[in-house]
C-alpha cells in the first residue's frame, strides 16, 4: 500500500512544461539592454508540410499548428535567447543557435537534444541544403558548411566540410541551389558571393557588386528542364529598397546539360572532384574508367549546376526599387516554387512581389513596428511575420486576405493571472493595462480588453463568464466574457491604487486592497455600491482571500498581520494573526478550515481559522535560494535572505501547496508532513538575471560586470528615440530582467498549474507519456488478455484489466470498441478503485475523438451510476470530474460554433427538402 501511495504521489506531480503563453515570438523587451539589441529576434520557419510554424520565444521554440490552431513548446531550452533556427528538409533535425553562438542539434519529432556545440564567431543565419546532407552557417565574415550527422553514431557529430571566404562584411543570409552544389551568401558590405560546395576545376568564385546599401537577402531562381536544370538568374535585395536581377551568361550557347569535353578533360576534372570530396567520389566513373556498358562516346556523366557554372559570368539584367518612403527593407523570403518574393519593411509594411517581373501582387500594413523575419510556406499561401519589439506574430493568407493567426503579448510584461472555474480560460493582466484571455487548450489569446489606463495588479473570476481586474489607476473593473466589454467600474471616494483583489464564492461581494491609505474597499457587484471601507492595517494590503465556505475575508499586510473580517457582522472587531515579518501572500484551504500565509522571511505558516492557532510552519528559504544577479556584491549562498514566496495556492484536495516568489524556483510542499515534494526551475535562460548561481570571473571588469548582452552595434536601429521617454527609449540605461515567479495558480482540473514570470505564462501539465503505473497487477493481467476479452465480448473485464495496466492506448481501444448499447453495463462493472482513472481517460479520449455522442453517453452513464460516490467523496474526484467537465464544455462550444456558422446552410437544405419537384 505504501508503494502504491508513493507511486501515485510521484505520478501526481510529474508536471512538465507544456507551453509558454503570453508571447508567440521574440523575447521580453527588458532582456534587451541596448537599442541595437532590441532589434534582435530570430527567424520563423515552416516545416515541410507548410502547416506547422516554428517560432522562437526567448530561449524556447513554440510549435504552432495552423490547422488545429494549437500551440505547444518544445522540451528544449537554449542557454540564452535564440538567434537563428533551421529545420532539415525531412523534418528530422532542428538546429538552434543562441545569441552567444551556442548551438543545439535536436531531434525535432521527439524533442530530444542530440548534440551541443559552440561556434567561435557570430552566427546570424543557418540554412540546410535541399538534399539534407549539409548545413551552412554565417561565421562572422565567412560561411561555414558542415556535414549533417547521419543515423550512425560518431564521436563528433559536427564535421566541418569547408569554410568559404571573400566577403568583407558580416554575412546575413545564405542560400543553396536546388541540387545543393552551389552556395550564395550576402553580406553587409553590399555584395553577394557565389561558391561551389565542392572544388570544381577552373571555377572562380563570383562576387556580385551593384548595391549601395547592405544586403538583406539573396536567392536563386528555380531552374527548369527547359534550360537543362542550370542556374539562369539570381536576385539580391538591399536594405535601401533595391532589388537587382542577375542573369547568368554561359560561355557558349550549346548544350550545357551534359559533359561534351574531351575524354582527357573529363578524366582530369573527375579526378579533381574525387580528391576534393565531390558527390561522385569513390566510383569508377568519377575517375574516367570505362565500364563494359558505358563508353566515352555513348554515355557521359550529367553535369551538376556547379560544373555548369565554369566560365559563366553574371550580369545585371534589371534593377527594381520598392519605392517605400522613409522605410528600410528589414526581412525577405523567397518561394522558388511559386516565384514569389515577400519583403518586410521597417514601418510594419510588407509587400508580395512576383518574380522575375517584380510586379506587386499584394501590399499591407500589419504593424506599427518593424518586421524582423518573414517566411512563406511551401504552398505559397501563408505568410508569417515576426515583430520582436512588440512580440507580435502574424500569419496572413494573401489570397483570401485573412489572418490565420494574430498573436501579441503584453507590451511591458505580464503581472498577474487567474484560472476560470472550469479551467478553460486563463486571464492575464499586464503592465500595459490590458487584460488578455487565453484558451488553455489551444494556448492562444482570443480576446484583449484595454479598459484600464495603468498596470493591472490582480485578476480573478466571478463565475465562468465574468472576470474582475484591479489596477493602479484606482478602479476595479468587471468584464463580461460573452460580450467582451466592461460592464461595471468600481471606484473609491478618494483616488487610491489597488494592489489586491478578491470576490466571495457567491460572486456578489468584491473586495480590493490598496497600497495607500492601507484600507480594504468592499462593493456590491450587482449595483456597484461601496458597502464598507475596512481600516486597521498599518501597511499596504498585499493579498486578499475569501473563505470558500463562509463570508469571512482574510487580508494580509506589510504590517505583519493577517486580519479575518466577518463582513456580515460589522460590530465585531476583526481577528488578527500576528507574524514576525511582513506578510505578502495568503490562501485559504479548499475546505475553509485552514489558511496559509507567506512572509518576507521565507516562511509558510499554516493557521487554524477557528481559533487562529498555528498548525505548522515550513521554512522555504533554502528551497528557493539560488541565483546571483550581475550586480550582486555577494554570492548566491549569502544572498538567500532576499528570497521569499510572493504567491501561494492550495491544490484541489488541500493536501499540498504551490508556492513561488522572487526566485527562479517554484516549490510544491506536502502540508501534513511539511516536506518538499518537487521543485521546478522556471527558466534556464542566461539572458535573464539571477539564473546562474556562480558568475564567470572573466566577465568582471574594473568598473563591474561586463554585460555580454551588449551587441556589437551593427544591428540596424528602427526605434524612435524621444528625449525623456522612459519606455521605447532606453538611451544609455542598461537593465536586465530578473527571473522570478510573480504569481502561481492551480487549474481546477488539477492536471496543470501555471506561473507568471517575466518571460510570460509558463503552463505545466502532467506528463502523458509516463502513464504506466500498475495497480493490482498480477500475471493474468496482460495486454493479450485484454485483447482476448474484447474478442469474446467481455467488455467490462477488458476495461478493468486495461485500467489496471494504465496504458492510454489500451484503455482508449477498449472504450471505443465497447458497443453503444453496452456502455451502461460496462460502467456498472467499474469499481470505486478505478473510477477516477476512468473519468480521466474518458476526458482525455474525448479531446481528439470525432465520436462526440458516443463519449457523451459514457459521461452520462458515469454520472448516473456513480453519482452518489462522486458526491460523497467529491474532494478526491474533483480533479477528474473537472477535467471531464472542461472537455464536455469545449466540445459543446465547438458544436455550437459549427451550428451557428452553418445555420443558414442547414435552413436552406431543409427548405429544399420540402420543395415539391
Amino acid at each position: 500500500g505504501q508503494l502504491i501511495e508513493g507511486a501515485n504521489r510521484t505520478m501526481k506531480f510529474n508536471y512538465k512544461l507544456h507551453r509558454l503563453c503570453g508571447a508567440s515570438y521574440g523575447s521580453p523587451s527588458s532582456t534587451q539592454t541596448t537599442a541595437a539589441a532590441s532589434s534582435g529576434g530570430a527567424n520563423v520557419i515552416y516545416d515541410s508540410t507548410g502547416n506547422v510554424l516554428l517560432s522562437p520565444v526567448s530561449n524556447r521554440v513554440q510549435i504552432i499548428d495552423l490547422q488545429t490552431h494549437t500551440a505547444s513548446t518544445l522540451p528544449i531550452e537554449a542557454r540564452s535567447n535564440i538567434q537563428a533556427i533551421a529545420l532539415s528538409p525531412d523534418d528530422r533535425l532542428l538546429l538552434i543557435v543562441d545569441v552567444n553562438n551556442y548551438a543545439i542539434l535536436a531531434n525535432y519529432r521527439r524533442g530530444v537534444v542530440l548534440h551541443r556545440f559552440r561556434f567561435k564567431r557570430r552566427v546570424r543565419c543557418i540554412q540546410f541544403s535541399p538534399n539534407g546532407l549539409y548545413f551552412a552557417v554565417s561565421f562572422g565574415k565567412h560561411v561555414q558548411v558542415w556535414r549533417c550527422p547521419g543515423l550512425r553514431r560518431r564521436l563528433a557529430p559536427f564535421v566541418l566540410h569547408r569554410t568559404y571566404t571573400g566577403l568583407s562584411g558580416d554575412v546575413v543570409d545564405v542560400t543553396f541551389s536546388d541540387d545543393s552544389t552551389v552556395l550564395m551568401a550576402c553580406s553587409r558590405d553590399s555584395t553577394a558571393r557565389i561558391w561551389t560546395l565542392d572544388t570544381v576545376k577552373d571555377f572562380v568564385p563570383t562576387t556580385l557588386s551593384g548595391h549601395k546599401g547592405s544586403l538583406v537577402g539573396a536567392y536563386f531562381e528555380q531552374p527548369t528542364a527547359k534550360n537543362n536544370r542550370r542556374l539562369t538568374r539570381c536576385f539580391t535585395v538591399s536594405s535601401d529598397g533595391a532589388l537587382i536581377t542577375w542573369k547568368c551568361n554561359y560561355p557558349n550557347g550549346g548544350d550545357q546539360g551534359r559533359d561534351t569535353r574531351s575524354d582527357f578533360q573529363a578524366q582530369s576534372n573527375a579526378a579533381v572532384d574525387f580528391f576534393a570530396g565531390g558527390a561522385d567520389m569513390g566510383t569508377s566513373s568519377s575517375l574516367g574508367i570505362k565500364n563494359d556498358d558505358t563508353s566515352s562516346g555513348t554515355k557521359r556523366k550529367k553535369l551538376t549546376q556547379a560544373h555548369q557554372l565554369v566560365g559563366a559570368t553574371w550580369d545585371v539584367e534589371a534593377r527594381h526599387y520598392f519605392q517605400q518612403d522613409n522605410s528600410s527593407v528589414t526581412a525577405t523570403s523567397h518561394s522558388a516554387k511559386h516565384n514569389l518574393l515577400v519583403v518586410g519593411f521597417s514601418t510594419g509594411l510588407f509587400g508580395l512581389y512576383e518574380l522575375p517581373s517584380v510586379s506587386n501582387v499584394h501590399t499591407l500594413s500589419i504593424s506599427n513596428q518593424y518586421i524582423r523575419t518573414v517566411s512563406i510556406n511551401n504552398t505559397g499561401e501563408w505568410l508569417a511575420f515576426g515583430c520582436p519589439s512588440n512580440q507580435q506574430l502574424l500569419v496572413w493568407e494573401w489570397r483570401s486576405e485573412t489572418y490565420v493567426i494574430k498573436q501579441r503579448g503584453h507590451a511591458y510584461g505580464m503581472r498577474c493571472m487567474s484560472y476560470s472555474p472550469d479551467g478553460i480560460v486563463v486571464a492575464t493582466g499586464g503592465e500595459d493595462g490590458s487584460l488578455k484571455l487565453w484558451n488553455s487548450t489551444s494556448g492562444f489569446c482570443y480576446c484583449t480588453l484595454t479598459s484600464h489606463t495603468a498596470p493591472i495588479t490582480a485578476t480573478t473570476f466571478a463565475g465562468s463568464s465574468v472576470v474582475l481586474t484591479a489596477s493602479l489607476d484606482g478602479t476595479v473593473r468587471a468584464h463580461d466574457l460573452h460580450r467582451y466589454k466592461n460592464f461595471r467600474t468600481l471606484t473609491s471616494p478618494t483616488p487610491v491604487q489597488f494592489v489586491s483583489l478578491a470576490i466571495d464564492p457567491a460572486g456578489e461581494i468584491v473586495a480590493a486592497g490598496t497600497a495607500d491609505p492601507f484600507n480594504v474597499y468592499v462593493w456590491n457587484l450587482q449595483n456597484s455600491r461601496l458597502l464598507d471601507i475596512l481600516s486597521g492595517h498599518a501597511g499596504p494590503v498585499s493579498s486578499l482571500a475569501f473563505n470558500p465556505l463562509r463570508g469571512t475575508l482574510a487580508s494580509a499586510s506589510w504590517d505583519g498581520t493577517v486580519k479575518l473580517w466577518d463582513l456580515y457582522k460589522r460590530e465585531t472587531e476583526p481577528e488578527s494573526i500576528q507574524h514576525s515579518s511582513d506578510v505578502v501572500c495568503l490562501a485559504f484551504r479548499p475546505d475553509g478550515k485552514a489558511i496559509c500565509t507567506g512572509t518576507i522571511g521565507g516562511l509558510l505558516s499554516f493557521w487554524n481559522v477557528e481559533d487562529c492557532s498555528l498548525i505548522c510552519e515550513i521554512d522555504g528559504r533554502r528551497d528557493i535560494a539560488g541565483g546571483r544577479k550581475m550586480n550582486d556584491r555577494m554570492t548566491s549562498d549569502n544572498n538567500a535572505s532576499s528570497r521569499y514566496f510572493t504567491s501561494v495556492c492550495y491544490s484541489a484536495d488541500g493536501s499540498c501547496v504551490l508556492a513561488g516568489g522572487n526566485s527562479k524556483y517554484v516549490c510544491i510542499y506536502e502540508v501534513s508532513q511539511q516536506i518538499l515534494l518537487k521543485k521546478f526551475q522556471i527558466s534556464f535562460n542566461r539572458s535573464l538575471d539571477g539564473v546562474l548561481d556562480e558568475l564567470n570571473s572573466k566577465n568582471l571588469g574594473e568598473g563591474g560586470p561586463l554585460d555580454d548582452m551588449n551587441e556589437s552595434g551593427d544591428e540596424a536601429d528602427f526605434s524612435s528615440l524621444m528625449p525623456g521617454a522612459k519606455r521605447g527609449d532606453d538611451g544609455s540605461r542598461k537593465s536586465r530582467v530578473e527571473v522570478m515567479s510573480l504569481q502561481v495558480a492551480f487549474s481546477s482540473t488539477g492536471r496543470e498549474w501555471a506561473t507568471v514570470s517575466n518571460e510570460g505564462l509558463h503552463v505545466y501539465s502532467l506528463d502523458d507519456d509516463a502513464t504506466f503505473d500498475p495497480v493490482a497487477l498480477d500475471e493474468a493481467v496482460t495486454p493479450g488478455a485484454v485483447q482476448s476479452n474484447l474478442l469474446r465480448g467481455d467488455y467490462g473485464k477488458a476495461l478493468c484489466m486495461s485500467l489496471y495496466l494504465n496504458e492510454y492506448a489500451l484503455v482508449k481501444q477498449v472504450i471505443e470498441q465497447t458497443p453503444y448499447q453496452s456502455i451502461s453495463h460496462v460502467v456498472r462493472s467499474v469499481g470505486k478503485r478505478n473510477l477516477e482513472r476512468l473519468l480521466q481517460y474518458v476526458a482525455r479520449s474525448m479531446s481528439d475523438s470525432p465520436h462526440v455522442e458516443f463519449y457523451l453517453q459514457w459521461c452520462l452513464e458515469l454520472l448516473q451510476n456513480h453519482g452518489a460516490e462522486l458526491e460523497k467523496n467529491k474532494g478526491s474526484y474533483m480533479r477528474a470530474f473537472r477535467a471531464m467537465h472542461k472537455m464536455v464544455q469545449t466540445r459543446y462550444d465547438e458544436v455550437e460554433g459549427m451550428c451557428a456558422e452553418n445555420r443558414y446552410a442547414m435552413d436552406f437544405c431543409e427548405d429544399q427538402a420540402k420543395l415539391n419537384l
